[in-house]
């Protein structure tokens, strides 16, 4: 029941089984093994900055600790010289459409765990010292309202401002440092540099 109530999309170990659709308890890899790609597209490659032909294919499954649950095997195959992606979900993959749904969706995972590894650390939420849970939910507000405005600062729109800023305020040599996917982090020092050496007025209080 908890499997049906919950949208999983997990990675699979490739040293744990699967009962195939034929019975048969393999691997992730022997699941798959001669099944041709239903389908390619091209995907970027965040780390090394490429698109790559991807293929994709699926396959009902279930795990031998809760055989009685249909899973979904989605594999997505990024080309040569790079390990194809075995994930399981529960979620209802009956097209092409479906699939690449669920590969999008966990191609994506490594934003959200940048966004949550910059909270804790730019943002001090590793260790938030407030017991009260009025005095959390205001630093949560706070919090947002950091982010929201750092992230309105990426808009094409303002590349202009953010050169600026980045180049007077969060000089970085080197063509690594210049060139790294952490905008937010020089965006917060540059900010922090610019107010203060030059403070903003404080805004008048209403009565």
């Amino acid at each position: 029941m908890i499997l049906y109530q919950l949208r999983l999309i997990v990675r699979w170990q490739k040293n744990y089984k699967l009962i195939a659709p034929d019975g048969r308890l393999l691997k992730d890899w022997e699941c798959s093994r001669g099944k041709h790609s239903l389908d390619h597209r091209m995907i970027y490659d965040t780390r090394r900055r490429c698109e790559r032909k991807t293929g994709i294919v699926f396959l009902p499954v279930r795990v031998p600790d809760c055989p009685y649950f249909p899973l979904t095997l989605v594999v997505s195959r990024p080309g040569k010289g790079r390990k194809p992606w075995y994930l399981i979900t529960n979620e209802r993959v009956a097209s092409v459409a479906d699939v690449w749904r669920i590969v999008l969706a966990y191609n994506r995972r490594w934003q959200v765990e940048m966004s949550v590894r910059y909270s804790k650390s730019d943002l001090a939420f590793e260790s938030p010292r407030l017991l009260a849970r009025e005095n959390r939910a205001k630093l949560l507000a706070i919090a947002a309202l950091i982010q929201a405005f750092l992230f309105s600062l990426l808009d094409d729109c303002l590349l202009p401002l953010r050169t600026w800023l980045l180049r007077h305020w969060c000089h970085r040599t080197g063509k690594r440092n210049r060139s790294a996917a952490v905008p937010l982090y020089h965006l917060r020092l540059a900010l922090s540099a610019l107010w203060l050496a030059f403070r903003p007025f404080p805004l008048p209080r209403l009565n």
